[in-house]
């Protein structure tokens, strides 16, 4: 069923009608009699590796667009029609094609990009409203999946020419109006998974000129005011991922500042870089916010010279934040407000505990204006020291996950009911790949696997070709060894199971992020009953394999930079090739086949509640529970309770759980009763009659990751207190336990 007021969703469909008016010869493998897989003849312009910059020309021949690439550099011209999304999938964006030109004098030029502008997906009670009610509307819902990726770039005031002899690219700068962040409705992928590129409505964009380049991204509970809204904010934490650019004054009068390679006195930040026209830094992390979409500073980690955030995390337990900091190595606490608490040094107060020396910041900074920077050289660029270098963050079951340097590892850090950081931080296991790659994301599903996303070497072309060297990076996932394993050193699993990223040879084209979302039907449609069933990646090249093309080009276009959707079951051998996959192209731009890291993070908004609970219906209506004169009779029950969040933690006494309900009603209660309905597990609850406050139980008897059914009776202590029957609402709550033993 399609939401009201929106498009259908669509995938790539070969046999639709194509602009005319397309001119030029073969492209390589993507070709079929003179055709690429869009319909377009096109004249290749560069080789690999070389510099891509292209420009737009009148009928007339004189030039007319500043663009100078889309955000990853496309190479396409001379104006044409808008073309109907289902000839190449993506998002339903207005865009220009056209034919490729190239000059005699070695230049390569080229184009102009029709963005579509700040788009909001408004959602309200299931239907999508006009924007005009901007109180009803929102951008994030259940399902909702953020993506963060370079900008792409632009030539100012290239209409009036650039003078003889000057490289276009020294002129070519940040596109600040253009998206760094977007945010997808995937909840129709409009058929069975087939490796082909789906269709999506407009995503809702930031632009670079709001917050900067952005990697690490992550929502919040959605608490507003205390009150639990069902509609979270998102944030997302500046980058050097995608490249430090630096400029100077501009000292040719051309209306364009310098761009410099290397440090130099009066250099600053490019444009674009890191928001700094909307007030941001290398450690700023912006709040999006997920009614309205405004975009606000959230927190700045002032100390941070340059690198950048690595990633974020939230703990809707404590309602707080952690960011890893790429300049000194700590991992900061925030709290809801943005304010930073607290941090945790994991180079001195982590490795000790596992037996290693440790490691203090050595202080380096980038110093854009001394003459050791490089824009070129990441070593120039003042991160900390490998071995303390933090980049993925992941809260879950009481503790911090974090992993560690580029031959990677994962540590965790105790959290204590307070929210501060408890000590105890441990080791969990050194990450087996072919590469020895930084994991830049984290992620546990429900059944208590971990996922680790890996992105390659950070680079930097000063064409803007490439940020990190692709193609061999991998996603996998770890589980616990069950019973653990004396003879190894981890209780996780020796060899992770990993899944086939992209078509690429090799099948090894993770981008870095990663996440959970919800279960998908057969007709690929969005299950949100089914929680954390499918795993979402993001990739560069994903559908580009020359050796596949004929099988691939019914699905769409090849050069595919955005996010893999697949079933998390399909880990190899399954899914090799990956044509039991979804794709999702990060801004409809196809003919880039040759960037690399322009990618970056993703997540996604996947609430898990348990089953809604109803008065039950007894024989006669008079036995207990009954029902209060204030709830409709048997027959037109409504659900009156709400799972909102489960947190587990280890005690000297087992695990305990803090169950977060909702009173979906209204009804007003204020106690639980929890028993057992798993044969050999006890389950037993502490009398707790706070309103708004976590309801604890213990859970004993049970296996590991196993899922224990707990009746819950819900009800007012005053009723009870009253003596006789008392109204109560029921329900059974399914809780899969972590794959974690209590047991130390």
């Amino acid at each position: 069923m399609v939401r009201p007021g929106k498009e259908a969703p669509m995938t790539y469909n070969p046999e639709a009608p194509r602009s005319p008016g397309t001119t030029g010869t073969r492209r390589d493998h993507r070709l079929r009699d003179g055709v690429d897989a869009l319909g377009f003849p096109l004249i290749p312009l560069t080789q690999r590796k070389s510099r891509r910059i292209v420009t737009m020309r009148k009928a007339d021949n004189s030039i007319r667009e500043e663009r100078a690439g889309p955000p990853r550099l496309a190479l396409i011209c001379a104006a044409q029609p808008d073309i109907s999304p289902v000839d190449y999938g993506g998002s339903v964006m207005s865009r220009i094609r056209g034919s490729f030109v190239s000059s005699l004098d070695g230049h390569l030029r080229g184009i102009a990009h029709a963005s579509g502008g700040l788009l909001a997906l408004a959602l309200s009670a299931g239907l999508w409203l006009g924007a005009a009610q901007a109180q009803e509307t929102r951008i994030i819902y259940p399902g909702s999946m953020a993506v963060t990726g370079f900008s792409g770039t632009i030539i100012p005031n290239f209409d009036e020419g650039l003078p003889p002899g000057v490289d276009p690219v020294d002129e070519t700068f940040i596109d600040a109006t253009r998206a760094t962040l977007r945010v997808f409705d995937v909840s129709h992928l409009g058929g069975p998974a087939a490796g082909q590129l789906v269709n999506t409505p407009p995503p809702f964009e930031v632009t670079a000129d709001q917050v900067g380049q952005v990697f690490g991204v992550t929502y919040d509970d959605g608490v507003r005011d205390g009150v639990p809204s069902g509609i979270p904010n998102l944030y997302a934490g500046a980058t050097s991922l995608h490249g430090i650019r630096i400029v100077t004054p501009d000292a040719d009068d051309d209306g364009r500042p310098e761009r410099q390679r290397r440090g130099t006195s009066g250099a600053t930040f490019m444009d674009g870089q890191f928001g700094t026209e909307n007030g941001g830094g290398p450690g700023t992390i912006w709040k999006i916010d997920g009614i309205t979409g405004q975009v606000s500073k959230f927190a700045d980690i002032d100390t941070n010279s340059g690198p950048g955030i690595g990633n974020l995390t939230f703990d809707a337990a404590h309602r707080q934040f952690f960011a890893s900091d790429l300049d000194t190595g700590l991992i900061h606490r925030i709290d809801a407000t943005g304010a930073l608490i607290d941090s945790f040094d994991h180079g001195v107060a982590g490795r000790p505990a596992h037996g290693l020396a440790p490691v203090a910041d050595d202080g380096s900074v980038m110093d854009i204006q001394g003459a050791a920077f490089d824009s070129e050289d990441p070593d120039s660029w003042g991160y900390t020291q490998d071995e303390r270098r933090i980049w993925a963050v992941s809260y879950h079951g009481g503790r911090l996950y974090y992993s560690v340097g580029e031959k990677s590892e994962i540590w965790s850090a105790g959290i204590a009911r307070d929210g501060t950081f408890a000590g105890g931080p441990r080791w969990e296991l050194t990450v087996k790949a072919d590469k020895d790659y930084a994991v830049t994301d984290i992620a546990f599903d429900n059944s208590g696997f971990m996922y680790l996303a890996q992105r390659g070497p950070v680079e930097n072309r000063y064409d803007y070709s490439q940020f990190a060297d692709s193609g061999k990076g991998e996603v996998i996932r770890y589980f616990r060894e069950n019973p653990d394993d004396p003879e190894t050193e981890s209780v996780w699993v020796e060899v992770p199971q990993e899944y086939a990223v992209g078509f690429p040879q090799g099948f090894r084209q993770s981008a870095g992020g990663l996440d959970l979302q919800y279960g998908y039907d057969a007709d690929g449609n969005l299950d949100t009953s089914v929680c954390t069933q499918t795993l979402v990646n993001t990739g560069d090249k994903l559908r580009d394999n020359p050796a596949l093309a004929e099988q691939l080009a019914a699905g769409g276009p090849f050069a595919v930079h955005g996010v893999q959707i697949t079933p998390k079951e399909l880990v190899k051998p399954a899914n090799v090739p990956p044509f039991g996959s979804w794709f999702v192209d990060f801004d409809s731009y196809f003919d880039d086949p040759e960037v690399e890291g322009h990618v970056g993070d993703v997540a996604v908004w996947h609430p898990c509640e348990g089953r809604a609970g109803y008065y039950e219906e007894i024989p006669g209506g008079y036995l207990p529970p009954f029902y209060p004169p204030d709830f409709p009779p048997p027959g037109n029950l409504p659900p009156c309770l709400d799972v909102d969040d489960v947190q587990y933690y280890c005690t000297p006494s087992g695990l305990e759980a803090d169950i977060y309900l909702h009173d979906h009603a209204g009804f007003g209660g204020d106690s639980i009763k929890a028993q057992s309905k798993t044969p050999g597990v006890g389950v037993t609850t502490r009398q707790s009659h706070a309103p708004g406050k976590p309801y604890t139980i213990d859970i004993t008897g049970h296996y590991p990751g196993d899922t224990v059914d707990v009746g819950l009776c819900f009800y007012r202590k005053s009723d009870k207190d009253k003596g006789g029957y008392y109204p109560c609402c029921k329900m059974t709550l399914p809780l899969r336990t972590p794959a974690v033993s209590c047991e130390r």
